[in-house]
């Protein structure tokens, strides 16, 4: 025992050094500073994980505004001078931003790969996102969504609102099923047909129930996502895999095309789908498991740290309050809870600069997305003052929460102002300045370039609603005003919003219209 034991410490110890002495990458005359870490393979990543934010303030000290890290076997550039971003961006033709988020969906979600030139499918992804997320497909989008939120607070949760009696919820479980339950109806339709279905009520419940349950396999699912995009095989999260694998037979074609009203993106990409891919019908329902969990990873922990910062603030609940009555009473819509439901088009909600600053201060204080590009070949890269030389397949990255923390461009960067990003007529504000320079890039949360999120339009309407629905129909408060704001999670750190640590608890009622 005592022998084997030795052998393998022995082992160990030999593997190493050899990589220590032999593995290491060794800096070359015109690249970044390196920091490769100590752990094979791992490098600097239990560091970056454990506080992406003061991880990479440290390394921005010590070596400037570009350096390298190893990272779980990919070695990644940081650019974290902001008048240095639009140099990523012009580089099209050494950096490719598909190859990293292909080879991420197809690890996370299980279906084959979505490059067209693997050969699974030829389909444009990006570009069908873009032609059914916005222009004209968003105002059918934001309508339906409008419409569902309305029937998932005052009917599919009814029992809870029996009489004028105050409910106590954790607020990200509440914000969690409603955004969830009203963007389900909304991008895949409903299972019953509310025009002339005898046994509605009934449906209703059933729909409600699988939902429900679809959210708490999403939830399982997204928990290890982290894990997923690492590189770790969600085989060894058995309880996490199942939950993938109900998904995926939820949103199969044939179960999909006993739903109604399915949105213009889902029909499409079931079409695309069985037209110009190869994929099994299991692959193609992945690919709408990615569909979901797009949607709902960043609209949910957004819309509650929005709420959230609303509830600890007074001056800006009030402010929203304001301006959300007074688009309502432009729009002549009457608030009552007789069946009729509010309807707000597209043009009301985008004149909404208060709640659009609110929004805008919330995703500021709680997004940490990652912009990954991957260099094609050797290049080198041209800054404002210097040039780096950049190895083929490595990263270059731009890690926004640097930015949105900077007190150079936002005053006092920990507190929520909720007015920060309007101008003194009331006005978008678009003028933030570093060192005196009017900046091009202060605000990221959803990316930047051909790869910003082709979906932050409607994620963005989707917040408006549910504000706007919350201040006309319910008294809400949080059930301890002095509440400490929760910390981050920081296991989501690079993938979008982060959650909060713990929930926070809240109450709410009918009003009495």
């Amino acid at each position: 025992m005592f022998l084997a034991s030795w052998l393998w410490g022995t082992a160990v110890i030999l593997f190493c050094v050899s990589w220590f002495l032999l593995g290491r990458r060794r800096r070359r005359q015109g690249e970044p500073p390196l920091e490769n870490g100590f752990l094979p393979y791992l490098g600097c990543a239990l560091k970056f994980g454990a506080n992406p934010l003061e991880f990479l303030k440290e390394k921005q000290k010590k070596h400037g505004h570009i350096f390298t890290c190893h990272v779980a076997g990919k070695y990644i550039h940081f650019l974290t001078d902001p008048f240095s971003y639009h140099a990523l961006m012009r580089q099209g033709k050494h950096l490719d931003w598909k190859k990293f988020h292909f080879a991420t969906s197809a690890k996370a979600f299980g279906h084959g790969s979505i490059d067209p030139a693997e050969g699974n499918t030829t389909e444009n992804f990006h570009h069908t996102f873009i032609r059914t997320l916005q222009g004209n497909a968003l105002d059918a989008l934001i309508e339906a969504m409008m419409e569902n939120l309305q029937y998932v607070m005052l009917q599919s949760r009814t029992p809870k609102l029996q009489s004028n009696a105050w409910v106590t919820e954790g607020l990200y479980t509440f914000c969690c099923q409603v955004m969830f339950e009203s963007g389900f109806l909304t991008l895949f339709g409903k299972e019953f047909n509310s025009n002339n279905d005898k046994n509605l009520s009934s449906k209703q419940e059933t729909e409600r129930a699988h939902i429900l349950n679809a959210l708490e396999n999403f939830k399982e699912f997204d928990k290890i996502f982290p894990a997923l995009v690492a590189g770790l095989p969600i085989h060894l999260f058995k309880s996490a895999h199942s939950a993938r694998e109900k998904l995926g037979e939820a949103l199969l074609h044939k179960n999909l095309l006993k739903r109604d009203n399915l949105s213009e993106l889902v029909t499409l990409r079931m079409f695309l789908n069985d037209t110009l891919s190869t994929f099994d019908d299991m692959e193609k329902a992945k690919t709408h498991v990615a569909v979901l969990w797009a949607s709902q990873a960043n609209t949910i922990p957004a819309t509650f740290w929005t709420l959230f910062y609303l509830l600890k603030n007074p001056e800006a609940m009030r402010a929203a309050t304001k301006e959300v009555q007074h688009v309502l009473e432009s729009a002549e819509e009457s608030i009552s809870l007789d069946g009729k439901h509010i309807s707000l088009n597209r043009k009301q909600l985008d004149n909404m600069p208060i709640l659009d600053s609110i929004i805008k201060e919330a995703m500021r204080l709680s997004s940490a997305s990652m912009t990954f590009r991957v260099a094609k070949e050797d290049f080198t890269l041209h800054l404002e003052n210097d040039s780096y030389s950049i190895r083929k397949d490595d990263v270059v990255a731009l890690y926004p929460q640097l930015l949105h923390f900077d007190p150079e461009i936002y005053a006092d960067p920990l507190t929520f102002k909720y007015d920060r990003f309007l101008n003194e007529n009331g006005e978008e504000k678009t003028d933030f300045y570093r060192n005196g320079r009017k900046l091009k890039y202060y605000y990221m949360p959803f990316g930047t370039g051909i790869a910003k999120c082709p979906g932050r339009l409607f994620a963005v309407h989707e917040i408006k609603q549910f504000l706007a629905l919350m201040f006309s129909y319910f008294e809400i408060e949080l059930v301890d005003s002095n509440v400490e704001c929760p910390s981050l999670d920081q296991s989501r750190a690079g993938l979008g919003v982060l959650q909060p640590s713990n929930d926070i608890d809240f109450r709410y009622r009918l009003k009495c219209l």
